[in-house]
């Protein structure tokens, strides 16, 4: 199986429901997302994907919620915005842009999300 990985960032706002602590007040961060993905097999210029394609795939979700409210966004609407649920929002989201543009040759294997420097979440299936 091959991989390739992609990061990018965007910044935001959120707050958490049906929490208690600073969290649960309107605040930002700059968050920065990797994206793994795999298949089985290369095109023909020997590519699982070209960085560039990846990057342009990623580019309509992070677009959806870079200098937003992330709670404003659907599904965040309804859906607390974590770190969790924004990378499994991310992996899900990625996935069709990829159906479309790699007629299903190229999944994504998996998303990691930070808030900050120092916290993650993953989200892999």
């Amino acid at each position: 199986m091959y991989e390739v990985t992609v990061e990018d960032s965007f910044a935001a706002g959120h707050y958490l429901r049906n929490y208690r602590g600073k969290c649960e007040n309107p605040h930002g961060h700059n968050y920065k997302v990797r994206i793994t993905l795999q298949g089985p097999e290369l095109d023909q210029a020997g590519l699982l994907l070209d960085f560039k394609e990846l990057k342009l795939v990623m580019k309509p979700v992070i677009e959806r919620l870079d200098h937003r409210m992330i709670n404003d966004v659907v599904p965040f609407t309804t859906l607390n915005p974590s770190a969790e649920n924004l990378a499994k929002f991310f992996f899900d989201e990625t996935n069709v842009n990829l159906k479309s543009s790699t007629s299903g040759r190229v999944s994504v294997k998996e998303v990691t999300i930070w808030e900050t420097d120092t916290t993650t979440a993953r989200y892999s299936e």
